[in-house]
């Protein structure tokens, strides 16, 4: 009766790795119990995850080798996996909420977010990109682009975009505070996108920096993002507070990866009762502020609540 923290299947988003071909459902190795789709095989998960209560849908793309390059062209096809995957999901599940990730890094022969010269990422070239990639995504049928880069500026480019282009109702998710963070390496197993040189301390944040978090929100927010997210999820919460207390718009937390491997490993170890660390996690995002969670722990959680 006094209980204050109340987790529902309306909390989750869910993440889907998409590949191409057919019959195609095949686990990630740092992420157990956790797969990659081929459209054919990700239009019973999305029915299975309707039924579940789950109304939300978060799309990455695994991309081939000889489809990537440095400009992210393959990004804005508008028959790529991507889009394909987009008329899949609403032709299952009409209802079904899309967001779709918004990056160069799967599309990138290099492996990082922007488009690379000598050695540097230039900024307003790829914030450029990613408008037209977002434009792609909602002539596909996308409800919510997400873009997850961290390029300067990059929301107001996707927001003219969307204007100029008709689409007024579709929404922008900004990962506004991600961080250069150790937790990203199953995820970047699961897409093959890890940078092939360097690292993304150069656009990703500071994990020492705190302040830096709220700035980089509210510029979202003033240039037209609807949602904000914090990525990654337990090591950040004092920053999902601070944005709580502080913005008006809904935050989305990201559960990421490494937190959900970790896990995994230790209760395969029988060093922790998944499913009670699962939950106390899961509400302790929640509990923090967060009014979205991306977790791929969604629908494990949701069998818990019955």
């Amino acid at each position: 009766m006094v209980q204050e923290t109340i987790i529902s299947p309306n909390d989750f988003i869910v993440p889907l790795f998409i590949v191409e071909g057919t019959g195609i459902k095949e686990e990630i190795a740092s992420m157990p119990d956790y797969y990659r789709y081929s459209l054919d095989l990700l239009k019973e998960e999305v029915k299975t995850l309707w039924s579940m209560g789950l109304k939300s849908v978060l799309l990455f793309v695994k991309v081939p080798d000889n489809l990537k390059d440095n400009k992210g062209t393959e990004a804005i096809n508008a028959n790529g996996l991507m889009q394909r995957a987009i008329k899949t999901v609403k032709d299952v599940a009409p209802d079904m909420y899309v967001m779709t990730d918004v990056a160069l890094d799967p599309f990138s022969s290099y492996g990082h977010d922007g488009i690379v010269e000598n050695g540097e990422i230039l900024n307003d070239e790829t914030a450029e990109v990613l408008a037209q990639m977002s434009v792609s995504h909602a002539q596909a049928g996308a409800d919510m682009v997400a873009p997850s880069d961290m390029m300067d500026g990059r929301i107001l480019y996707i927001r003219e975009a969307l204007e100029e282009e008709g689409f007024k109702n579709t929404g922008i998710m900004s990962y506004s505070a991600k961080y250069a963070s150790a937790f990203y390496g199953p995820f970047r197993d699961a897409l093959d996108s890890a940078p092939g040189f360097g690292d993304k301390k150069t656009y990703q944040m500071d994990p020492a920096n705190r302040s830096e978090a709220i700035r980089e929100t509210l510029m979202d927010i003033d240039e037209g993002a609807d949602i904000v997210m914090v990525k990654p999820g337990l090591c950040y919460l004092d920053i999902v507070r601070d944005l709580k207390n502080e913005v008006e718009v809904p935050i989305s937390v990201y559960q990421v990866s490494g937190e959900y491997a970790m896990l995994k490993a230790a209760a395969e170890k029988g060093w922790l009762n998944h499913d009670a660390v699962m939950m106390e996690q899961v509400t302790a995002i929640k509990r923090a502020g967060a009014d979205l969670i991306a977790s791929y722990f969604a629908k494990d959680v949701v069998k818990l609540l019955g």
